[in-house]
């Protein structure tokens, strides 16, 4: 299990070049964010955590680039290299505006369980993001109710959730619902490092 973490804990830890970490990222890798944006920090409020945000690795060894995928407030589920992340957040020519650990499930899955896990969620791009689950989600933290409905709009964490449930990888839920930190605190989750 990846050890739970504090915003200050978060910042203590050494952060590595990415070109260093790069080259050992993988496939089926787990990149957590932790946003100090104001919706960033409504996600960590409603889930009492420090994580905001959680998305796939995805490394193409024919393009020679690695991608990050996730379903993004008000985009969906898309493709993003990493290297966005941390020089061009949103086009905005600045790099993500917080801490980018990246986590690894062990034992580690093999290349065609990757290859499923990622094929479901390229299967699922362009698929909305579930803009009403957060709320629903602090309804039904409030109410303890389970959701009621399976539909193909994601959050974050409900793609990567339904990625590795794709080849038999179930992540505990402390609740309700799924959010970054029931992932982070994974038994199978290890962490690799920091890149921002």
């Amino acid at each position: 299990m990846a050890a739970p973490l504090a915003k200050r804990d978060i910042k203590r830890l050494p952060v590595q070049p990415y070109e260093t970490l790069r080259a050992s990222l993988r496939s089926g890798d787990l990149v957590f964010c932790s946003g100090s944006y104001v919706f960033s920090g409504l996600i960590q409020r409603f889930t009492g955590s420090v994580w905001s945000h959680v998305g796939i690795v995805y490394r193409d060894e024919a393009l020679g680039r690695v991608f990050v995928l996730e379903s993004e407030t008000g985009i969906g589920v898309r493709l993003v290299p990493l290297s966005k992340y941390l020089k061009n957040y949103h086009g905005r020519r600045r790099p993500y505006r917080g801490q980018i650990v990246v986590g690894r499930v062990e034992p580690s899955l093999g290349p065609q369980e990757v290859k499923r896990a990622v094929s479901f969620g390229m299967d699922m791009l362009s698929k909305p993001y579930d803009n009403r689950e957060i709320l629903r989600i602090a309804a039904r933290i409030l109410l303890r109710v389970g959701r009621r409905t399976r539909d193909r709009k994601f959050i974050c964490s409900e793609l990567v959730d339904e990625c590795y449930h794709a080849v038999g990888v179930k992540f505990t839920r402390a609740d309700n619902y799924i959010s970054p930190d029931d992932i982070w605190r994974n038994a199978n989750v290890v962490a690799q490092g920091r890149i921002l």
